[in-house]
């Protein structure tokens, strides 16, 4: 610990000029920065070299931030990496290690406000589903039913969506990561809405699948009924202790039982299957669960057994591309200790009758 206990936790903050509150518009002022984070000791960023040199001799390690996300794009040098360099330049004689060991673990456990956060998103994501199910209509086109999301999500006081939006109908729902949002969405054809709203840079992720028309066929209603009784299955297992190996496999066995029964698996694809591909990831392929927070795919533990508050989607889904049907759900739920989850989307329609009934008022 710092010897100035006023040390022990600083914030760097970047001081106001003219030309910058001109341009830019004017910065927190020291007692305003420490009123939106909590942080007693504030300097300007011009101060930094100064303090670090008093502080850094105190230290025998120095943890430094950099992004170990499995999904960040690592094609330019950052700011951050600027910084780290310039530390280790400086200070030679430290050990280094990473931060991000350490927020790691802390950053998959949310704490209440986050969780308020992450429901508030939620509940804009329910606006936007809400306003699309009296929209969609035959002929209709995927980008204006984004149009109509962004819409409602901005006037509701988000930055718009989380992420990309997916928004795919008829075969395009096959196709796990499309982003085109170009086609026309035809009579008898279901439309799979990867979308959902940011609040205060907590990203929700909601994945719905409903009919163009307003009602599923006998067929795409099996379908669906397999999807959501694998997700209702899976999220009762979502719980402190649970281990991800264990979590995976049970939901193999959940999705391979239900393809069987929809005539999309046999015997013979049972026998013909090993442990490295099983049957049926040939119609599920990716995975259930994430960690979701500030990031949509947030960091967060995937090796050790699952703890309360860390929050996750659950969102199983079998992709048909020959019978031009994908269909895929998804909702964000908060692990308790001995309970089943919380759901942050319990209030966003997901059974079929409530679709179609409010698709048809």
């Amino acid at each position: 610990e710092a010897k100035n206990p006023n040390h022990r936790e600083i914030l760097f903050t970047k001081e106001t000029s003219e030309l910058i509150a001109i341009w830019e518009g004017e910065k927190l002022s020291k007692k305003e920065a420490t009123q939106t984070s909590g942080i007693q000791t504030i300097y300007w960023l011009t101060e930094m070299d100064t303090i670090l040199d008093e502080i850094i001799p105190q230290a025998k390690n120095i943890y430094v931030n950099q992004n170990p996300h499995k999904r960040a794009v690592l094609e330019m040098e950052t700011r951050e990496d600027r910084f780290v360099k310039k530390i280790k330049a400086t200070y030679p004689n430290h050990k280094y290690f990473k931060a991000s060991d350490i927020l790691f673990q802390l950053r998959g456990i949310k704490s209440e406000v986050e969780v308020e956060l992450l429901q508030q998103a939620c509940n804009i994501t329910k606006k936007g589903f809400d306003r699309v199910l009296n929209f969609v209509k035959p002929g209709v086109w995927e980008y204006e039913i984004e149009a109509e999301m962004i819409h409602e999500f901005i006037r509701n006081r988000s930055k718009g969506f989380a992420y990309t939006p997916i928004i795919a109908s008829g075969y395009s729902a096959c196709i796990l990561h499309y982003i085109e949002n170009n086609k026309k969405c035809n009579s008898g054809d279901l439309i799979l809405m990867d979308t959902a709203a940011e609040y205060a840079n907590y990203s929700s992720d909601l994945t719905r699948t409903i009919p163009v028309d307003g009602t599923y066929t006998d067929r795409q209603k099996s379908v669906y009924q397999s999807v959501l009784h694998v997700k209702k299955e899976a999220t009762k297992m979502l719980k402190e202790g649970t281990a991800w190996k264990v979590y995976n496999e049970e939901i193999g066995k959940l999705m391979t039982s239900e393809l069987v029964k929809l005539k999309l698996l046999d015997k013979a694809d049972l026998q013909n299957q090993s442990q490295e591909n099983p049957a049926y990831k040939k119609y599920f392929m990716h995975g259930t669960s994430h960690h979701l927070g500030l990031d949509t795919h947030d960091y967060g533990d995937f090796e050790k057994e699952m703890k309360a508050n860390m929050v996750l989607t659950v969102e199983p889904g079998i992709y048909i591309p020959k019978e031009n049907l994908g269909i895929r759900l998804e909702d964000d739920v908060v692990l308790q200790k001995n309970t089943e989850p919380l759901n942050l989307m319990k209030n966003i329609p997901i059974e079929i009758e409530e679709i179609e009934s409010l698709m048809n008022t």
